[in-house]
Formats: C-alpha cells, sequence, structure tokens
C-alpha cells in the first residue's frame, strides 16, 4: 500500500473522530458551558492524556517501534512476540504502579497543573474527585498505544485510527443523555462526564485487541522483569517522554498559568479542539505511517526510498496544513460561533475562544511539521537530539507565557504555544538537513512556494465570503448558521484546489488517483 493511501486509512479514521469529537464538544459546551464543571473537566480529561501523550504515543511510541521492527527482521515473528511480551508485561506494571500512586497523591497533581483552583474550594474538590475517576484512562489508551505499535509495523494502521472514534461516540451518548435528563448539579455532571472518560477507554482498548487477535499475533503473558529489551527501551524512552510529549508539556504549562484566570482553561480548550482537528488528521497520521515505513527502509540500506518518504511526507502534510491555517486564522469568530454558541456558551466565551484559535492557527504548521520530522530522528533510534531541541521549546514557552499573561491573557499562552512550537520544529529541520538526514528537492521547494501562494489567496477570497456570508452566519437559526459555515469552508476548498491544480502547487489529481488505486 502507498504512503499516500497509508496517510488516508489513518487520517480518515481520524477525521472521523475529530468530527465526532465535535459533536461531543458541541454537546459538552451545552452542558456545561465555559463554567467551573467545564474547567474541571479539562484538567481531569487533560491529566491522564498528558501521561498518555507524554509516555504512551510520544516516549513509547518513538522507541518502542523501531525496536520492535528490528526484532522483527532480526528475529521473525517468534522473537517479536517475546519481545511484545516482556516490554508489554513491564509497561502495564509500571501503569497500574502510577495509577496507585496518582490516585494516592492527586490532589497535590491538581494543585500542580492548576494551583489557581485551590482559590474556589469546591472546584478544586470537584476536579481531584473527577481526576481519579477519570485516571484509569490512562492505563487503556497506554494498552492501546502499545498494541497499536505491533498493528502498525505490520501495516495495519485501521484499527488503532478508528479506536479514538469509539470515545467520542461513548461521550457524545454520555452527554446526550445528561441533556435530555436535564442534570444540573456540579457534583452528578462531573461524575458522570469522567465515568463516561474510563468507559470509552475501554471501548477503545477492545478495538485494537480484536484486530491483533485477527493478525493472529498472539502477546505472551511474563511476569514484569528488567530485561535487555525493557533496559534498551528504557534507554531509548526517556528522552522521548520530552521530545514526543513537547506540545503537551506546553500545554500543561499553559494550563497551570491559565488557572488563575476565571474560565481560562475552558475557552482554551475549545479553541485546541479546533486546531487539533487539522493537526489530528494530518500529523497524527503522518506521525503514525511515516515512522514505521523509514524505519523499514533505513533497516533495508534504501537510502533514496527513505528521502523520498520524507520529502513527500512534507508536501503531503503542507498541502493540507497551509490552507486550514490560514482558514482558522481569516475566520475565527464565525467558525467558533456556529459550532459552540448556544445554551451556556455566550457571545464572551465565542470571543475568547476565538483569540486563543487565532493564535495557534498561526502554530499549526509547526506542529505537523514536527510529526514529519521526528521520525527521521527516532527511526535511526535517536531520541536525544529531539530531547534537546525539545527542552528549548519548552523554555521559550514557559518565558513567553509568563511574560504575555498578564497584557493578552490566555491569548497570551497560546501564542507561546505556538512561538514554542516553531522554535522546536525549526531546530529539528535544520539539524536534519546538516545531518544530511534531509534533503530537499528543487521540486518539493517549488511546489512548497506554490501551496504557500495559493493558501494566501484563498485566505483573501474566504474573507471576503465571510464578508458577504455575515447575515447568515449570524442568523438565529442554527440550521442557516451552519450550513452558512459549510459554503463557506466548501469555498475555500474549492479556491485553494484550483489555485493550486492549476499552478502546479501540488498535484491533487494525482493523489485523488493513488487514494482510489488498486493494491496490487
Amino acid at each position: 500500500m502507498s504512503l499516500v493511501r497509508n496517510f488516508a486509512t489513518v487520517g480518515g479514521a481520524t477525521l472521523l473522530s475529530r468530527l465526532l469529537g465535535f459533536v461531543r464538544d458541541v454537546l459538552l459546551a451545552a452542558a456545561v458551558g465555559a463554567g467551573p464543571v467545564a474547567d474541571a473537566f479539562v484538567v481531569a480529561f487533560r491529566l491522564p492524556n498528558l501521561f498518555r501523550r507524554l509516555f504512551a504515543e510520544g516516549a513509547f511510541n518513538s522507541a518502542f517501534i523501531p525496536l520492535f521492527g528490528r526484532a522483527v527482521e532480526e528475529q521473525g515473528d517468534e522473537g517479536a512476540r517475546r519481545f511484545a511480551g516482556e516490554i508489554g508485561a513491564a509497561l502495564l506494571f509500571c501503569l497500574l504502579a502510577l495509577t496507585a500512586l496518582a490516585q494516592i497523591f492527586m490532589p497535590l497533581v491538581v494543585w500542580a497543573l492548576a494551583p489557581g483552583f485551590a482559590e474556589d474550594p469546591a472546584k478544586y474538590d470537584l476536579t481531584v474527585l473527577m481526576s481519579r475517576i477519570a485516571f484509569p484512562y490512562l492505563i487503556f489508551m497506554s494498552l492501546l498505544a502499545f498494541i497499536g505499535g505491533i498493528l502498525n509495523t505490520y501495516q495495519r494502521f485501521a484499527a488503532a485510527a478508528f479506536a479514538p472514534v469509539m470515545l467520542n461516540v461513548v461521550m457524545s451518548l454520555v452527554l446526550g443523555g445528561v441533556l435530555l435528563a436535564g442534570v444540573k448539579t456540579d457534583l452528578t455532571l462531573g461524575i458522570i462526564l469522567s465515568v463516561g472518560v474510563t468507559v470509552g477507554g475501554i471501548v477503545q482498548l477492545l478495538v485494537v485487541v480484536i484486530d491483533l487477535k485477527r493478525l493472529g499475533f498472539r502477546i505472551p503473558v511474563f511476569r514484569p522483569r528488567y530485561t535487555k529489551s525493557a533496559r534498551r527501551l528504557l534507554v531509548l524512552g526517556i528522552p522521548g517522554v520530552v521530545a514526543g510529549g513537547v506540545t503537551q508539556i506546553n500545554i500543561a504549562v499553559g494550563q497551570i498559568i491559565a488557572s488563575m484566570q476565571e474560565g481560562a482553561n475552558a475557552l482554551l480548550y475549545f479553541a485546541d479542539r479546533l486546531y487539533q482537528l487539522p493537526l489530528g488528521v494530518i500529523g497524527i497520521a503522518i506521525g503514525v505511517v511515516l515512522l514505521p515505513s523509514l524505519t523499514r527502509q533505513l533497516r533495508a540500506g534504501e537510502t533514496a526510498a527513505y528521502q523520498h518518504s520524507l520529502n513527500r511526507a512534507l508536501e503531503f502534510s503542507l498541502v493540507l496544513t497551509l490552507p486550514a491555517a490560514v482558514a482558522l486564522a481569516v475566520i475565527p469568530h464565525e467558525i467558533v460561533s456556529v459550532l459552540f454558541q448556544r445554551v451556556r456558551f455566550d457571545a464572551a466565551a465565542v470571543d475568547g475562544t476565538a483569540a486563543a484559535l487565532t493564535a495557534f492557527a498561526f502554530g499549526l504548521p509547526a506542529f505537523v511539521l514536527n510529526k514529519v520530522f521526528s521520525p527521521g530522528y527516532f527511526a535511526r533510534e535517536d531520541t536525544k537530539t529531539p530531547m534537546q531541541f525539545a527542552i528549548a521549546g519548552m523554555v521559550v514557552n514557559v518565558l513567553l507565557s509568563i511574560a504575555l499573561f498578564p497584557v493578552l491573557k490566555h491569548v497570551g499562552i497560546a501564542l507561546a504555544t505556538t512561538l514554542a512550537g516553531w522554535v522546536n520544529t525549526g531546530l529539528l529541520i535544520v539539524v536534519l538537513w546538516k545531518r544530511g538526514h534531509f534533503a530537499p528537492d528543487l521540486k518539493l521547494l517549488r511546489r512548497l512556494t506554490l501551496v504557500l501562494l495559493a493558501s494566501l489567496l484563498m485566505g483573501v477570497v474566504v474573507y471576503f465570503a465571510a464578508r458577504a456570508l455575515a447575515p447568515w452566519l449570524t442568523d438565529t437559526w442554527l440550521l442557516i448558521r451552519a450550513a452558512s459555515l459549510v459554503l463557506l469552508v466548501l469555498t475555500g476548498m474549492v479556491t485553494f484546489a484550483l489555485f493550486t491544480q492549476l499552478s502546479g502547487g501540488s498535484n491533487l489529481l494525482g493523489m485523488l488517483k493513488a487514494l482510489t488505486r488498486r493494491n496490487t
């Protein structure tokens, strides 16, 4: 299967998940607004996700996939099963120990991540309770990442990509029930939402377990031991904690500072959800597919194929990312108001979320490029270099967040995250290029210039189209507003596609044929 088709498989499943995620967030906004329950839910939900993305998706996958790929190549399926069993046992033991500690010290953890909540004892206690209920989600998601890494190595991407859809299905059903039942009590709302998160984690894990069974890959059960495999994974994984989770670390820093402003965490959450749509569809899809592909090509000594994969991944990512970033920066208010403004999510919440979304939009290309270039290091089992760059990005993020928050409030946090992302990604690109591990071809440079121009031209068209559609975008009927936003989005997509195809910025028709061509 071609690289583009693999991107499309993961990206398509992620798109479905993110679209259902919007349904979830629309229901969440209606059920809890931007008040204390929303603030508590953001922290409670982000806490296991922070650890998941730091340890499971970041450190674990960046270290596990290259090592597991080596085991498959050098030791065959039997050796790979033994390796997976040893690592799986160690992973589960660590997850259970971490969860137990988190349950005991949760009040301190919440205070560390949201110190501003301590000024409101009711919100603080609610956040602690919700975090305790939701934290086991980490166990299920980490095991999902582990099994997903095995499936991806065997070129089976669909199940792990589809699994997050189930969380949004479960949470949408829970929130729909809350709204229908008219639940108003903060404590009851908090407990129901937290239980929904944990149940969603269990359902997601079942999806990949079923696909692993279909593959016929049985993971042997061992007692936890500090084996040679575990030691090697630990050596590679510790730097990956920082390198793979830099975005999450920056978000955590922002969360701590934002807790000093009432409702700021909720505003940043909803803005984050919007720019995470293209980041998830493009960046995560590329990161998932590219790492095992580059690892396999390097193991086989196929340097030319490696460079081709990296160049095409860069082109493919920016063809989709640049227009999305421009659109989010040009019409943030229209997007936020149509999607979220109803019931307890008022005009002030729309303004605050839209302002943060604009700041995040400028960092979207950097966040996606991080997913493109990090595998260039991880495939060589180099997690230390990205760790150093991640530290530089974190320093920039912390300093700018502290400096900008008194002036720009929560928007300053979003802007600091964006600038830190560009610092980290810029370092990744420059060093990979200097080492000769990234050689951009002339076709790539020419096409990216044309894609940037097409994106800017699309932004101009979308801006004036939004002005023309303003009466319908602010109509009292939600259906009319939604239809107007869809028309606005379609206008941007068609405009960009025409500019790009006619200028030669990218062969979109060729990509479409690659997606529909049967694998031979």
